[in-house]
């Protein structure tokens, strides 16, 4: 995360930091952001993180990159927010995950629509590009009572 806040800063961008008082006494803030907010809590973080976002980009990563885009992945499933979560596909590092995905699908554990609201793109400029682009469906039901 701190790489990625720190190419943003020098190409111009604006970061805003959200920490938990925890990491924050650990000393792993970024220094050199021009805001940072300190948090009581985990849960804390990722509800303001989702307050301020326009969308949402996850890049490879560990548990704890997968926990948060599938939080915020989620809530966009059930209609918390309209806002686009991608993937940037860095030489194929989320195929395993994608092919996870099209398996739910396959079993009947996620619709269509729902996977197709996860943008997967090689870099980051065609994943902003669908961005650009994104209009999030309307699926009226999660769970149809008939097909169960």
């Amino acid at each position: 995360m701190g790489v990625v806040a720190g190419a943003v800063l020098e190409a111009g961008g604006h970061v805003i930091g959200v920490i938990p008082e925890a990491l924050l006494e650990r000393e792993v803030a970024h220094n050199g952001l021009p805001e940072l907010r300190v948090v009581a809590s985990m849960h804390e973080r990722k509800a303001l993180m989702a307050d301020l976002s326009d969308g949402f980009i996850v890049l490879p990563g560990g548990l704890g990159t997968l926990e948060e885009f599938f939080e915020v992945a989620s809530w966009a499933q059930l209609g918390l927010h309209r806002k686009p979560c991608g993937v940037v596909n860095v030489a194929g590092f989320f195929d395993p995950l994608r092919a996870m995905l099209a398996q739910c699908v396959a079993e009947r554990f996620l619709r269509t629509e729902h996977e197709a609201m996860i943008i997967v793109a090689p870099d980051v400029d065609s994943l902003l590009a669908q961005f650009d682009e994104y209009q999030p469906p309307e699926v009226p039901r999660l769970i149809d009572r008939s097909q169960t």
